[in-house]
């Protein structure tokens, strides 16, 4: 392990106990190394969250503490409590890349606190507030070979970025697209309350997460068109937190450019499945969404409903687990950026 890249992960939630997961459940745990953990939360608590998990079950390896360690396989994790980057000796720990999965930073000149803390690169598991805030916005598989050493603060994007963009690139090739209309059914997240309470600007976001659906603001057409700059001005999106745990759904509704069948959708999107299979599944099985929690891809393409309404007007239905799938691209993406910089 002593040529492995050392990663550290801040904020150590849903996204980061998901990556320190699928991390040990995948052949990178010999590539890459989690040497680090800051998390505000006391240690006890850190361990029993990675051993016991109410979406993912129980960790398949062993858990354990020490001093100011979590134990993970027999392999220490250094562990700190601070609430701010420059409370950890990042330089000191000897951090080639930091996960930074807290969700509090969305601008660079909060960025840049982490590396003038000793952090040499960022990858961050949110979008950046505007593209310019990061050096680079990355969707695994589109357009991840853009990442090179000279970059330092990279976004991961947002699940449903990552889950749509793969299946209207495809679109946008093969038969071109006009418009588009995004709705996300997304599972609740930890910014809403098991019952009313104060606590949130969004009015919505104070009723009871698991009593209702709640309609929440999106970035989403905003996340679209970073990565494809020609619908800029033609893509739309709402969504919907639903009382479920895990996995969501992306509704899309699409102007194509020419005709088309919901065969020859389904064929160009099953094909790209076989071409790409760790990022787009595809099946036409009677899912529910239960289906597909634990799922590590990007997007599953449920071809039983797919529609055509008129020639050229196609409604899509995408499932993705938005933690399992999310935490696997940014296992992905921290390899391959590592390779570079590495």
């Amino acid at each position: 392990m002593s040529n492995s890249l050392r990663l550290a992960i801040n904020g150590y939630g849903r996204i980061g106990r998901c990556f320190l997961r699928a991390l040990y459940e995948s052949p990178l745990k010999n590539t890459l190394q989690i040497v680090s953990i800051n998390e505000p939360a006391d240690l006890a608590t850190i361990a029993y969250l990675s051993r016991f998990d109410s979406t993912h079950g129980v960790f398949p390896g062993k858990i354990g503490t020490g001093a100011d360690c979590l134990i993970v396989d027999g392999r220490e994790i250094g562990v700190t409590h601070a609430s701010v980057p420059e409370e950890v000796d990042w330089k000191g720990i000897g951090v080639d890349l930091l996960i930074e999965c807290s969700g509090c930073y969305t601008q660079r000149h909060d960025f840049d606190r982490f590396l003038d803390a000793g952090c040499e690169r960022l990858l961050i598991s949110q979008p950046g507030r505007s593209a310019q805030d990061v050096d680079l916005t990355v969707v695994y598989g589109i357009n991840h070979g853009e990442l090179g050493s000279h970059q330092r603060i990279v976004s991961n994007a947002s699940c449903t970025t990552n889950a749509v963009v793969p299946v209207l690139d495809q679109l946008h090739r093969a038969f071109g697209i006009g418009h588009v209309f995004l709705t996300t059914l997304h599972s609740v997240m930890n910014d809403q309350p098991l019952i009313d309470g104060y606590h949130h600007s969004d009015l919505r976001r104070t009723r009871s997460a698991m009593q209702s659906m709640i309609p929440v603001g999106t970035g989403l057409a905003q996340g679209v068109e970073r990565f494809l700059p020609q619908l800029a001005g033609r893509v739309q999106a709402k969504a919907i937190r639903v009382p479920i745990l895990n996995v969501s759904a992306i509704d899309v509704v699409v102007e194509l450019g020419c005709d088309a069948t919901s065969r020859e959708i389904n064929l160009l999107l099953s094909e790209a499945a076989a071409a790409q299979p760790g990022l787009i599944a595809y099946s036409i099985d009677p899912h529910a969404s239960i289906d597909f929690s634990h799922n590590p891809h990007s997007v599953i393409v449920d071809g039983s409903q797919t529609r055509i309404n008129g020639p050229r007007l196609a409604n899509l239905l995408l499932w993705f687990d938005n933690e399992w799938g999310y935490a696997n691209r940014m296992l992905e993406v921290a390899n391959y950026w590592g390779e570079r910089f590495g």
